[in-house]
């Protein structure tokens, strides 16, 4: 492929010309791995200085997925989707103006310099910054409505390591759930404005006090388990929010591991999953540097 030049400009601004959507980082990224020549040499100094007169001619074999490596575990990807796990203590969306990074702006980063600046991302949900685990991004505006739409019937299972041991091996919580000040849940009586949520659990484990739960939603409010959780009296271990012993280090052990859903475009079934971060299960009182 020969790409004009229209003025003298260097060869990283000539090719952020050619390929609008593609991000710096992707650019020097081509001409490092030799895929740009100009005068029929191969060129890897970015800001070579090119001219009207010059031959630039770009190679189509760019990069490839192997090439790149996604700054956290990709667990499925394909044309449609992208699902990552993410770790805790970074927000899923970064907020405007509060600057920051967020694992959609590095994962869009990521898509970005992969496809030559082709692909984007889209926000299908959300998972709490302390909260960690599987991730699901659509790669157009088209797949995101509808797998947003299907939200609802997708199987999604959790780790929550919690204060306390519950009375029955498994059991289901439901309420009414309203947002308060400072952008807290609560459960209310009265219907009005809020929304219902439904929470099952199980006991998989318990010892000295706590107890390992695997948690599946019904439904999705916002903090919806670490809320049913908290008001059953079993607030997940490092969750001082919603009454946690504040006694431990501030991760939040809620842990999304499991997603059953269709595809949104082939619908075959798609089951993924992601194992129990290290150290999810060690109660380690905090130091005092956390103070």
């Amino acid at each position: 492929m020969i790409i004009r030049v229209p003025a003298p400009m260097t060869l990283t601004e000539l090719l952020l010309r050619e390929f609008s959507q593609a991000s710096r980082t992707s650019v020097k990224k081509m001409i490092a791995h030799g895929n740009v020549k100009v005068n029929g040499l191969m060129t890897t100094n970015p800001i070579t200085k090119v001219v009207p007169e010059d031959t630039v001619e770009y190679l189509r074999q760019v990069l490839t997925r192997s090439q790149l490596k996604a700054p956290y575990p990709v667990v499925f990807e394909d044309n449609s989707l992208l699902v990552v796990e993410k770790p805790a203590g970074l927000l899923t969306v970064g907020e405007r103006g509060q600057g920051g990074t967020s694992i959609y702006k590095e994962m869009l980063d990521y898509v970005k310099e992969n496809s030559e600046g082709r692909e984007r991302l889209y926000v299908v949900h959300r998972l709490d910054r302390e909260v960690s685990g599987l991730l699901v991004f659509a790669k157009t505006e088209v797949i995101q409505q509808q797998v947003k739409e299907g939200w609802k019937l997708n199987r999604k299972l959790y780790y929550a390591l919690v204060e306390g041991i519950p009375d029955k091996e498994k059991g289901t919580i439901r309420s009414w759930l309203k947002e308060g000040r400072e952008q807290k849940m609560f459960s209310v009586r009265d219907p009005g404005d809020a929304k219902y949520a439904v929470t099952h659990y199980r006991v998989l484990d318990s010892t000295a006090g706590y107890a390992l739960l695997e948690v599946e939603l019904e439904t999705g409010r916002k903090n919806q388990i670490r809320v049913h959780l908290s008001e059953s009296g079993y607030p997940v271990v490092g969750d001082r929010k919603y009454g946690a012993d504040d006694r431990f280090v501030r991760r939040i052990r809620l842990h999304a591991y499991y997603l059953a859903m269709k595809h949104p475009v082939t619908e075959a079934p798609l089951e993924l999953k992601c194992k129990m971060p290290k150290g999810f299960l060690v109660l380690k009182p905090e130091d005092e540097k956390y103070k």
